[in-house]
């Protein structure tokens, strides 16, 4: 079964090993760009990136799913939503335009050779 529609794991490619079992690549990370449409959150206590992508993303269907959106968009991306936000820290939110039209563009899926 593919991945669905709203994860991360879409932009991988499955592939299978000598033995048949299946394995996804490494998917490519959007990763950070300067844009003028960045958000700048300063992180309070309690902030979390499934909070973040849920507030930051309204509209979307399942907006906290895309917490790993804000994860890879960071200058030192964070590939592990559960870790503590250091208080004060900055964390770059890319606006829902830049999620829409350029992170979730089917374009960036891989295609197998």
């Amino acid at each position: 079964m593919p991945p669905n529609r709203f994860s991360r794991q879409r932009f991988s490619v499955g592939v299978k090993d000598d033995d048949g079992a299946m394995f996804l690549t490494d998917r490519p990370v959007y990763g950070y760009r300067e844009l003028p449409d960045n958000r700048q959150h300063p992180v309070v206590q309690g902030d979390t990136l499934y909070k973040l992508a849920g507030t930051y993303f309204q509209g979307m269907s399942r907006p906290a799913g895309y917490w790993w959106a804000i994860g890879d968009f960071q200058p030192a991306p964070i590939h592990d939503p559960t870790i503590r936000l250091p208080i004060g820290s900055i964390i770059v939110v890319p606006s829902l335009r830049t999620l829409q039209v350029e992170i979730l563009n089917d374009r960036r899926r891989q295609t197998t050779s």
